[in-house]
């Protein structure tokens, strides 16, 4: 049984958590409006690009029959801990993708954005990750996007789509797993019909892999500050009930300190009679 002294050094430690946790919830708060101001004005920065991919489709039920034989995968996860599940997530979501195109004999690679989701997803899929980015710098910018999608384009060249699965924004309370996929422009063929200019043939290619990787570096920015509002809001949630979880533990152990000090009083006094009898006899 813990001593008075053990369960009193608990209880304060439990109530610098409480502090710590408290704190954290409200910075979170803060930063889940400027997360929110980023991601409504990248929403119809983006809208040019979705005309063009389509809405994003919510992983929830998803059966992916739509990716193409080859698909470089894209999931979008954060760098730091304690916000929930968001990162497990959308784990659970590649590996739903890796599993179903597996099934009809896809091919699916990954690249993977944010250190949490690359120390998951490298337990199960070591052999099919390409290329990870961790460390990035938040809040983040149309110019770091710009630069995550030139990277991944200059990996993607062999592949028929790529899939960005990220984390949707509903509210401060809800968020769900979203993906888009994004196929690249041609410069023959059925597609050739996109672009109605004439061009050299050259100068063509080099157009529609600019704008391709445009429309990739734009819609990975809705994502990404889509991802972001969703972590702010489920690191939140995680810290308000990480709080109230050390406000019961604090009072069981508080009930506990007040009961072994009841005791220990209660032994002194029986001590200080039994003294006090044994000297009047």
């Amino acid at each position: 049984m813990a001593t008075e002294k053990q369960i009193f050094n608990q209880i304060q430690s439990t109530k610098n958590i409480r502090k710590i946790t408290a704190s954290m919830k409200m910075v979170s708060a803060a930063k889940l409006k400027g997360d929110e101001n980023r991601l409504a004005t990248a929403k119809p920065f983006n809208l040019w690009a979705q005309s063009i991919t389509g809405e994003p489709k919510m992983v929830e039920d998803a059966d992916f029959s739509e990716l193409p034989q080859k698909t470089l995968v894209v999931p979008l996860t954060s760098d730091k801990g304690l916000c929930g599940g968001i990162n497990t997530f959308i784990s659970r979501s590649v590996r739903e993708i890796v599993k179903k195109t597996s099934e009809e004999g896809k091919t699916v690679d990954i690249v993977v954005i944010g250190d949490k989701g690359k120390s998951q997803m490298r337990r199960q899929f070591s052999d099919k990750i390409l290329v990870s980015a961790t460390e990035v710098e938040a809040p983040g910018t149309y110019a770091l996007t710009s630069t995550l999608a030139s990277e991944i384009m200059s990996v993607a060249g062999d592949y028929d789509a790529i899939c960005i699965v990220y984390n949707s924004f509903v509210n401060a309370a809800v968020y769900n797993q979203a993906y888009k996929v994004v196929t690249p422009f041609v410069t023959e063929g059925e597609g050739e019909s996109l672009i109605s200019y004439e061009f050299e043939p050259s100068t063509k290619s080099e157009i529609l892999n600019d704008l391709g990787e445009y429309l990739l570096s734009s819609e990975i920015y809705e994502a990404w500050m889509d991802g972001a509002a969703a972590e702010q809001s489920s690191r939140m949630t995680a810290m308000e009930n990480a709080s109230k979880n050390a406000g019961e533990m604090i009072e069981s152990l508080t009930l506990k300190y007040n009961r072994v000090r009841q005791a220990r009083i209660t032994t002194e006094l029986i001590e200080i009679i039994s003294g006090a009898s044994a000297l009047e006899g």
